[in-house]
């Protein structure tokens, strides 16, 4: 029996007790988790903006190491360190055909089927599929990928989710150039990761904005060179920044309906908006047929960060190898299984970066 953190219903608080998780059959692998983040689609998990089956256990970004493997799985072995990752592609669908796996048709199938008990045989479902948010869980094959060398266990749970979905914003979804001028709306985790990531392209100015002026340091650590308390005139102080024409590029992480216009509104004429924040059906943005046309913008979502992580995972971590990204920058708080409800209410209070839950 392990420790995890299961949601029962929707809005339901989370129950920390024990489960018992099957021995990994066929094509399966059992991972002892060193570590979890806490990200704002777990909480959006909880209330109800994004849906899965319930009970469920949460947590879907995660690092550890394996204990277990069933038959048929020669990738990684007991004792190996791990990544999850909670968006496998199945490589046959059509997206994935075309190379665009963030988009795989079955990605979270695996999210339906019965992941663990409780004591008393109530059956759950992995949140996201990969159930994070406990001491131990058991996965398909294709939700491990191997660590890569030189890369701290527990710090690595960010990769699974922050650090791919923030460097493939930036890399793959964005595609900024070097030289090119940057807004992040929203020092999150993930904002933090784009920030890193932006410095990396070789961007400037970039600029962080962001409700909580406490955050300024903390941005500014992760490769802001301006900082904006975000307020009515975000957008006319983004275009104060960037010489009166606005940015080459803004890179929404809050999903609300009024940040991504505000995004919008900061890009220069020709500019790039890239929505990675995750916002509920009732976040309408609006925008008339004139300014289409007139601003001659590209607005688009970012799902994982338009990201390969079998690609991707070998190039972050020679950017972490040699010192380009921190991972350890992103971590504002490490806590307990039972600090995750605590982790919620900071998120939806704007402070802090990531919380990791540390086992």
């Amino acid at each position: 029996m392990v420790r995890a953190a299961i949601l029962s219903a929707v809005g339901a608080p989370l129950e920390i007790a024990g489960i018992e998780l099957p021995e990994p059959g066929p094509g399966r692998v059992r991972v002892r988790l060193a570590a979890a983040g806490v990200c704002h689609s777990d909480l959006s998990l909880s209330n109800g903006t994004m849906r899965i089956p319930l009970p469920a256990v949460l947590g879907h970004e995660g690092a550890g190491t394996v204990v277990s493997v069933g038959e048929g799985v020669t990738h990684v072995a007991p004792g190996d360190g791990v990544v999850l990752n909670w968006a496998p592609s199945c490589g046959t669908c059509p997206a994935c055909l075309i190379g665009e796996v963030w988009l795989c048709d079955s990605a979270l199938a695996g999210a339906a089927g019965i992941h663990a008990r409780t004591v008393d045989g109530t059956e759950l479902h992995p949140g996201l599929n990969v159930g994070a948010f406990a001491e131990e869980t058991v996965v398909a094959a294709n939700c491990v990928l191997p660590l890569p060398a030189g890369v701290p266990l527990a710090d690595a749970a960010l990769l699974g989710c922050a650090v791919l979905t923030g460097y493939g914003a930036v890399h793959h979804a964005a595609r900024v150039r070097e030289g090119e001028s940057v807004v992040v709306l929203g020092v999150g985790g993930v904002g933090l990761a784009v920030l890193q990531s932006a410095r990396i392209a070789g961007a400037g100015p970039v600029i962080a904005v962001d409700v909580s002026p406490e955050k300024e340091a903390l941005a500014r650590a992760a490769g802001a060179t301006e900082y904006v308390v975000a307020s009515d005139t975000t957008a006319k102080d983004i275009r104060r920044l960037t010489g009166g024409r606005g940015a080459d590029v803004a890179i929404e992480c809050v999903g609300r309906a009024t940040t991504i216009r505000t995004a919008w509104d900061s890009t220069r004429r020709g500019g790039r908006t890239t929505v990675v924040g995750i916002g509920g059906k009732d976040q309408r943005v609006t925008f008339n047929a004139l300014e289409l046309f007139h601003w001659g913008r590209t607005l688009s979502g970012c799902v994982y960060g338009n990201s390969d992580p079998s690609k991707d995972l070998p190039v972050l971590a020679e950017h972490i190898r040699a010192g380009r990204f921190e991972l350890s920058a992103l971590v504002t708080e490490r806590i307990a299984l039972d600090g995750i409800p605590a982790a919620f209410e900071n998120m939806l209070a704007g402070r802090g970066g990531r919380a990791l839950v540390v086992f």
